[in-house]
């Protein structure tokens, strides 16, 4: 994979982590940029973490499922696309309720918070090892990229409202199709 399709594949990935952290600027509109910078390193550690552990468990089985790994591959990206853009008409999309400042900002939140976000990147680990793509740059580029939407999301989150929200997971998923379709279509080409 270039590094263009891993910009791509970190912009899809990092909506639920966005949606959440404007939440969060919403619920905390005096939101302190050290906490921004505390959010985005949480979502941006287990959006980069996640395509790892996914990654190594595909290598692991690589050998038993090359003939029909790029199905596998379009398989979970359409999948964790779709639901994306499904959860997002459906209004499903994560929503954090609005209580104390100390207990949306804590520890324990913002790691819930980061695993329930970065589940879908361990099936893109998966399919990142099923066309052997160099997890380290895609790692990298992932939790970057995460770490920069989800610290802008949580600065801008009162000026940009929970309507921006919807339109976010929408577009993610449909990247994430988008990118499974990439792959399929350059393996059954040969381009």
């Amino acid at each position: 994979m270039d590094i263009l399709s891993f910009l791509l594949l970190g912009v899809s990935l990092s909506m639920d982590a966005l949606a959440v952290s404007v939440s969060m600027g919403i619920c905390v509109p005096d939101l302190r940029k050290r906490e921004a910078v505390k959010i985005g390193l949480y979502f941006g550690g287990f959006q980069a973490l996640m395509p790892t552990l996914g990654w190594l468990l595909g290598t692991s089985v690589i050998a038993y499922i090359s003939a029909f790994d790029h199905w596998i591959a379009f398989g979970l990206l359409a999948f964790i696309g779709i639901k994306m853009v499904v959860d997002a008409v459906r209004g499903k999309e994560e929503k954090q309720a609005c209580d104390r400042r100390g207990d949306m900002l804590s520890h324990k939140t913002l790691f819930f918070m980061a695993v329930a976000t970065s589940i879908d990147a361990l099936a893109v680990g998966v399919s990142l090892a099923m066309v052997k793509a160099d997890i380290a740059i895609g790692a990298a580029v992932i939790g970057l990229t995460t770490f920069l939407l989800s610290f802008v999301g949580a600065v801008a989150g009162r000026r940009l409202g929970s309507a921006f929200e919807k339109k976010a997971m929408i577009a993610g998923g449909l990247v994430l199709v988008a990118i499974g379709a990439k792959i399929l279509i350059e393996h059954l080409t040969g381009v």
